[in-house]
């Protein structure tokens, strides 16, 4: 039974803890450490997992350590763990930004390490989670870094790291998009005259009910697109003028404007 250690315990790390204890893990195999007394004991009481205030005892024992920090404090807070970190764990960092050059260098030596791109609905277990390991991982490992990620969502493995940000533009950044599109559903439903709560209740089940179909038909988007797209209809005059507009080029913009940023990232990271 691997054991998990999760170093920093906020939302991102609290989602998939609770994803975990209810997809078979137990509580004794998880430890956080977090330097808040406050929200190691709120975590203690939420899960019943062991928590500590010393990031040193979190790692001391751990199979996987689940690197859960903003970027900005990654580079601290391993090089300080690096010799507490035994060389047959695997370092999974879920840090936007931050590139295996950047945790090898810090961890001092051969690792195996993950990097992982999750999305913010892995706090409702519906999450998207691309991952990328070195060659130090072995299936073994994956597997089980696998199993922790599908824990609150889905996990996709990339064959390169640059990939990963591709990952952040689709799915990383993704949610934000489709936030967006809701909001202005919305926002223009109330204008043709529904009223606020309207206009949201049926957005969001329009969303829910399209994700839902996309998910389990046999047909794919452009097929299920076109299923409702009938010759001379509303939706065919609304999709005409998406098309007329050039939707695609907008998302493409917006998409590789987010992949962009993500390699500023990492440069500014590696500095």
């Amino acid at each position: 039974m691997s054991k998990i250690a999760f170093i920093g315990g906020g939302n991102m790390a609290s989602s998939i803890i609770g994803g975990m204890l209810a997809n078979g893990f137990q509580p004794e195999q998880i430890c956080v450490g977090n330097r808040g007394a406050e929200k190691c004991q709120r975590l203690k009481e939420t899960y019943g997992i062991a928590t500590t205030l010393d990031n040193h005892a979190a790692v001391a024992d751990a199979d996987i350590v689940i690197m859960a920090v903003k970027p900005q404090v990654m580079g601290a807070v391993i090089a300080d763990l690096a010799s507490s970190i035994s060389t047959g764990t695997v370092v999974v960092s879920v840090a936007a930004g931050i590139q295996l050059s950047n945790l090898q260098g810090w961890l001092g030596e051969s690792r195996a390490i993950v990097r992982v791109m999750p999305n913010t609905p892995s706090m409702v277990r519906c999450g998207a989670a691309g991952l990328f390991a070195n060659e130090l991982v072995n299936d073994e490992q994956k597997a089980s870094i696998e199993d922790i990620f599908n824990a609150v969502g889905i996990s996709c493995w990339v064959d390169d790291e640059a990939k990963i940000d591709a990952v952040t533009a689709v799915s990383g950044s993704g949610p934000a998009y489709f936030f967006l599109m809701m909001e202005t559903m919305q926002k223009i439903g109330q204008e043709l005259g529904l009223s606020e709560q309207v206009a949201r209740d049926l957005t969001i089940q329009t969303a829910l009910g399209a994700a839902q179909m996309a998910s389990t038909s046999e047909y794919n988007t452009t097929d299920l697109r076109l299923q409702v797209s009938s010759p001379g209809g509303t939706t065919r005059a609304a999709i005409a003028k998406f098309q007329a507009l050039d939707v695609e080029d907008t998302f493409r913009q917006a998409m590789q404007a987010a992949q962009n940023r993500a390699r500023e990232m990492a440069e500014e990271f590696s500095k």
